[in-house]
């Protein structure tokens, strides 16, 4: 079974400005998108039906214990992943609950 993988915008606002700060990421999230269309259960479970997936960012030279997480929700009656959260390591720990809540918002209203 395909999924469909989205982002929502605060995904691509901090995609973005990572991207600027390490050239590599575009690429590798790129091949990240069509690894999820196929297994989108990837990375560790963190909440219900959300996924964090460390992914390492060549152009920063620190595997995948130093790159970016990646969160992402999946929904199986949709056949949809949403990419809703990267981050650097180096500058976020994790996630809170809190945070996850208010992705959940912006992911309901995407739906719409």
């Amino acid at each position: 079974m395909n999924f469909n993988v989205f982002t929502i915008p605060k995904f691509d606002k901090q995609a973005k400005r990572l991207i600027k700060k390490f050239p590599s990421l575009k690429k590798e999230i790129a091949t990240l998108i069509e690894s999820l269309k196929s297994n989108p259960t990837q990375g560790t479970k963190i909440a219900l039906d959300c996924y964090k997936i460390r992914l390492s960012i060549a152009s920063k030279g620190k595997g995948k214990s130093g790159g970016a997480r990646v969160i992402t929700h999946m929904l199986v009656k949709d056949n949809a992943v949403f990419l809703m959260l990267i981050y650097d390591k180096a500058e976020q720990e994790n996630v809170s609950n809190s945070e996850i809540e208010e992705l959940f918002k912006e992911i309901e209203i995407f739906e719409r």
